[in-house]
This record gives structure tokens, C-alpha cells and sequence, in this order.
């Protein structure tokens, strides 16, 4: 099981297609996808992984910048990761860990906004809700995950 960086082109569009979200606007990828091959951006931001020829997981990951940390404390480079689904009839295989470890294993916190009942998978991943500001995360419930020597920010920061 790797976890590999997907090809922006029209083989990954089509592969999406058979994902239980696919059409749904907060999984689709098609729009960001469709984007970058217009765009011809080579530095995908997805990744998936592969069961023989068909993929079978995918999530999106975007390095954001430490001035738009709002998150974490020293304020740093974060990974934002979206989108996170295994199809079916692969799910509790490992597929969604695999995924997860791999945005891990670039040592950076991760903030992710968890699909509805998911929250027991994250959880076991080690990720934590935030303290909810109103401004910040906008309607969002975002869930973090914290590498050695970061922690929260302040609830003074948030408010400053």
C-alpha cells in the first residue's frame, strides 16, 4: 500500500467518478482538478492510493503559509487536508490511515474539516477539535493534529 501523488490530467478526472462522493461540492475535486488541467499545473495536490490498477483512496493536501496560521502555536507552515475518502467496499483496510500517515510524515500540524460521522476515524488518527472562534473558522469544525513542540494557539491570540 503507497501512497502516491496523482497526475493531473483527464485519466484522474475519470478515475474520480467512482468515488461515493463524486458530484458532492464539498468532496468533488473535479472543480480543482479540471482547474490545474487548465491551468497545466504541474504540483498536484492529490495524492491516492491504488489496489492493483484502480484507485481506491485520495485526499488533497496544500501547504499553506505560517501568516495564515491561526491554529497553531509557534505559528508556522501548515497542511490543510481535504477531502479525504476510500471507496466502500475498501473501507477499514487501512487505506484512510495510510493516506493520513503519509500528510504526517511531512511534520508540519494538519488542520482537516472532518465529513459528517467521521469524527470517531480522526479522532483514532490523533486529531483534536479546536477551540470554535466564529471569525476563524466560519461554520467550519475543524479538527487538528499537532506534531512534537506545537500546541494550540491562545484564545488571546484568536481574540488580538
Amino acid at each position: 500500500m503507497t501512497v502516491q501523488k496523482l497526475s493531473i490530467n483527464y485519466k484522474t478526472l475519470e478515475e474520480f467518478k467512482q468515488f461515493r462522493e463524486y458530484g458532492l461540492q464539498e468532496l468533488s475535486m473535479l472543480e480543482d482538478l479540471q482547474a490545474n488541467i487548465i491551468e497545466n499545473d504541474s504540483e498536484s495536490p492529490f495524492y491516492g492510493i491504488y489496489y492493483g490498477e484502480k484507485l481506491v483512496a485520495r485526499m488533497s493536501l496544500y501547504r499553506k503559509d505560517k501568516r495564515f496560521d491561526q491554529y497553531f502555536e509557534p505559528k508556522q507552515d501548515y497542511v490543510e487536508l481535504w477531502k479525504l475518502e476510500v471507496i466502500q467496499k475498501y473501507q477499514n483496510k487501512g487505506f484512510g490511515r495510510e493516506l493520513v500517515e503519509f500528510a504526517k510524515s511531512f511534520g508540519l500540524p494538519i488542520k482537516t474539516n472532518p465529513r459528517v460521522k467521521s469524527d470517531a476515524f480522526w479522532t483514532k488518527m490523533g486529531f483534536t477539535p479546536v477551540h470554535y472562534n466564529m471569525e476563524r473558522d466560519l461554520g467550519e469544525n475543524p479538527l487538528v493534529w499537532y506534531p512534537e513542540g506545537v500546541s494550540a494557539q491562545s484564545t488571546e491570540e484568536l481574540e488580538a
